[in-house]
């Protein structure tokens, strides 16, 4: 499994190595207050990295948010399985 996972990481490499070299001609970045000449491969590189991160801030603040929403239903339901047993203990009142 492990020099599976190796010769998959060693044609990752070789693959942005292709792509890095493939596409290297310079491309003009403008931003809002300044502009520059960047590698298209380093744009695009940086335009996934920062759509990742973004993602996965995302995805932690759903996972956080369902996280506490667990903790706040367990919670009740231990607070309903109390009041449950509680009930079982009281003696029955025979109405007749």
């Amino acid at each position: 499994m492990r020099l599976i996972s190796f010769v998959f990481l060693l044609l990752i490499i070789a693959l942005g190595i292709t792509f890095a070299c493939l596409n290297a001609e310079p491309v003009v970045l403008n931003y809002y207050i300044a502009r520059s000449r960047l590698a298209l491969s380093w744009v695009l590189f940086a335009a996934f990295g920062i759509g990742g991160l973004l993602g996965l801030l995302v995805g932690a603040i759903m996972y956080l948010r369902v996280k506490k929403e667990n903790l706040l239903l367990q919670h009740r339901a231990k607070l309903a399985e109390k009041e449950v047993e509680n009930l079982r203990v009281l003696p029955l009142k025979d109405g007749h």
